[in-house]
């Protein structure tokens, strides 16, 4: 995703937030403090809002620091762990596979349940991913989102993204429940941040020159953005593969024609299959993927 604060403005956040001192943060990261200052500046420029009151000898955080800092600790203590366990001494038939978060609990899982089946004896290791700037030799198999332009000819297209608009099945929008296009332009909108063209695509196919793709609630996760559609009147747009499990579970409707993406889903760089477990999983996931 394009919209996402570097991971090193972050971990000297953590550090700084924990410790309510810049020169401590910068000694535990092996940073100077004026590049740990820097990092929480950009950080601060980045979201458009403060997360430390500065006083003359100490820091205090903000609310929305204090708000802010037990997700950014969760999320960093994910991909330590994932690291730690890539980097430690594999067994002889591990593989390890890197694919965004919402799409590893909503597709990924059950592939390797019946990957599983077929291949009991092959372990694989499971790398959410939340930080696009992530190192890519971090796992032997990468399932990246991205724009088909942007893709390498390496990659293997697994299928082009469709897009849902969902609902909760008792939602009231514009005065009924959600069955019409036209009720779109009425609805409170979530928007996901790493993927602001998705309401375009819905207005365009839809030819609803009203709506408003500014508005509305954002976040830069899927799941969070059908959690709360799923809980009021709001609306969210996500690909098919993510939906479908919420759909399937009687959380959410779909109850409109799926939208075309410029998006594809695909396994990217195929450079780092180096064993033959890893590319049985490849060639497993590239058959019979689309959801």
């Amino acid at each position: 995703m394009n919209h996402l604060p570097h991971l090193n403005h972050l971990r000297s956040f953590e550090a700084a937030a924990r410790s309510l001192s810049f020169t401590t943060a910068a000694d535990e990261l092996n940073y100077t403090q004026s590049a740990v200052s820097s990092h929480i500046r950009s950080l601060e420029e980045f979201i458009g809002r403060p997360l430390f009151v500065r006083f003359a000898r100490s820091l205090a955080l903000t609310s929305l620091g204090e708000a802010y800092l037990p997700t950014v600790r969760y999320a960093l203590a994910q991909v330590d762990a994932a690291t730690e366990a890539i980097m430690s001494p594999r067994h002889d038939r591990r593989v390890v596979i890197s694919c965004p978060i919402s799409l590893a609990s909503n597709w990924l899982t059950d592939r390797l349940t019946a990957f599983a089946e077929v291949h009991p004896d092959i372990a694989v290791t499971v790398h959410g991913r939340v930080w696009k700037d992530e190192d890519p030799e971090v796992a032997d198999i990468r399932i990246v989102s991205a724009l088909a332009n942007d893709l390498p000819k390496s990659a293997t297209v697994l299928w082009t993204d469709r897009l849902r608009v969902l609902a909760a099945p008792d939602a009231v929008i514009d005065g009924g429940p959600f069955a019409a296009p036209a009720q779109i332009a009425k609805a409170g909108l979530i928007h996901n941040l790493g993927r602001p063209d998705y309401w375009a695509a819905v207005g365009r196919h839809f030819q609803l020159d009203t709506l408003d793709p500014r508005g509305g609630t954002r976040t830069n996760s899927l799941n969070v953005a059908m959690e709360m559609a799923a809980r009021g009147n709001r609306l969210a747009v996500v690909p098919a593969a993510a939906a479908a499990p919420f759909i399937a579970r009687g959380l959410l409707i779909a109850p409109l024609d799926d939208v075309e993406s410029p998006w594809v889903t695909a396994l990217s760089d195929e450079s780092l299959l180096a064993t033959r477990e890893a590319r049985l999983l490849h060639a497993f996931l590239a058959s019979g993927a689309e959801p």
